[in-house]
């Protein structure tokens, strides 16, 4: 393990973020470094442009597609309960998905299929392989029939706004009434996989999926702000969320995803993007896994799971296929694993991942570090400042 933070290093990355909440990139951020017993937390603007109270470090964040790790965990505990395991079909628990019929191509008609050489696993769901999820070429979600029918069957299978109004059952119902794209294990494809999944786990758990992230992640390690919705008191406190419009070019506040939506339970509990969270709350998770599985002494999830949750699953070819989703970095369960050297690291292993209302975290094993950036706009992880912010805490 390298040296510890040095303040040098946590000056430069709060000049930096803070140089682009000045150049108007973004309204506010909250930054989390930490090393052992060494935690610097940096709150640095507002948590809106005109009307906006300061960022503080208890501020509540959609954390988006942060969620997705919080439920491979969640599934790993319930393989080593024994009411899962990696390898079995999903056809169990989710028979609205047994006898799967795959498109011939992907831009075909739905009623051109054929059988699907295997059943879909669970590890197909953590991995994102099932044979269904978002398509990057020609475009993102071209009007291809498979992607126009479940728009008209409302799955919300890509951003989490406006959310499903189907509870867990119905949708999956609607959901397997789909053929899958490709044929399962080919592919890596983004986001489809963790909805299912989160249907999967409630089911395996016999509760909703928010109970039993309550009782076997949330209070274990004390994350007493975080969940699926809050009270409207601590809903009030949520940033407003921009992001750029590229008809215009500018960057604006959205008006969906209001503080209001987070005030009451959702119908679905999106296992892909559906939590709330602060700086505090999501750093106790990422030290659990840095940990091993260990939160203060006791042990919430085997060294083994995290070492499966932590390491890349997918072959050089479904890699690349990932584009830019994965920027070559490989898939554990629930989040990118950097299999080579890159710019930020000249050491693989590096696993986290981005939530795209602008969240963004990693931790670097070999440093023994946990980096955590919290903002409500997405363009932060386009435009250069996810990178920067990756690079700077790596150097700090």
């Amino acid at each position: 393990m390298t040296r510890e933070l040095t303040q040098a290093g946590v000056d430069r990355l709060h000049d930096a973020m803070a140089a682009r909440v000045d150049r108007g990139e973004l309204p506010g951020l909250v930054t989390v470094l930490a090393k052992e017993d060494d935690v610097r937390v940096d709150t640095i603007g507002f948590t809106a442009f005109d009307d906006g109270g300061p960022m503080c470090r208890d501020t509540i964040f959609r954390i988006a597609s942060l969620t997705k790790p919080v439920l491979a965990a969640a599934t790993m505990m319930l393989i080593e309960d024994g009411r899962l395991s990696l390898d079995e079909p999903v056809d169990r628990l989710l028979p609205e998905l047994a006898g799967r019929r795959v498109l011939k191509r992907i831009d075909g008609p739905l009623d051109e299929t054929v059988p699907a050489e295997r059943p879909i696993t669970v590890e197909d769901l953590l991995t994102f392989r099932m044979g269904f999820g978002a398509i990057l070429e020609p475009s993102f979600d071209p009007p291809f029939p498979i992607i126009k029918a479940a728009h008209e069957l409302n799955l919300v299978l890509g951003h989490p706004d406006p959310r499903t109004p189907h509870e867990p059952d119905e949708w999956i119902k609607r959901f397997g009434t789909l053929p899958l794209m490709c044929q399962p294990g080919a592919r890596w494809q983004y986001n489809v996989g963790s909805l299912v999944l989160g249907v999967l786990v409630g089911r395996a758990a016999g509760q909703s999926l928010g109970d039993f992230f309550r009782a076997r992640i949330f209070d274990p390690l004390g994350m007493t702000e975080t969940g699926f919705w809050l009270p409207a008191a601590y809903t009030r406190r949520l940033p407003s969320h921009y992001a750029t419009d590229f008809q215009t070019g500018k960057l604006e506040r959205r008006t969906l995803s209001a503080p209001s939506e987070w005030a009451s339970p959702p119908a679905f509990p999106s296992g892909s993007g559906g939590l709330l969270s602060t700086a505090d709350d999501f750093l106790t998770f990422a030290r659990l896994l840095l940990h091993k599985g260990v939160h203060q002494g006791e042990r919430l999830l085997s060294a083994e799971s995290v070492e499966l949750m932590t390491s890349n699953h997918l072959t050089r070819e479904q890699i690349a296929g990932g584009g830019v989703l994965l920027a070559g970095r490989g898939w554990g369960l629930g989040m990118a694993v950097a299999v080579e050297p890159d710019d930020v690291s000249p050491v693989p292993g590096r696993y986290g991942w981005d939530g795209g209302y602008g969240t963004s975290w990693f931790n670097d094993p070999h440093q023994g570090l946990v980096a955590i950036a919290l903002t409500q706009t997405t363009d932060f992880l386009f435009n250069g400042a996810a990178d920067e912010f990756a690079k700077l805490a790596v150097e700090a």
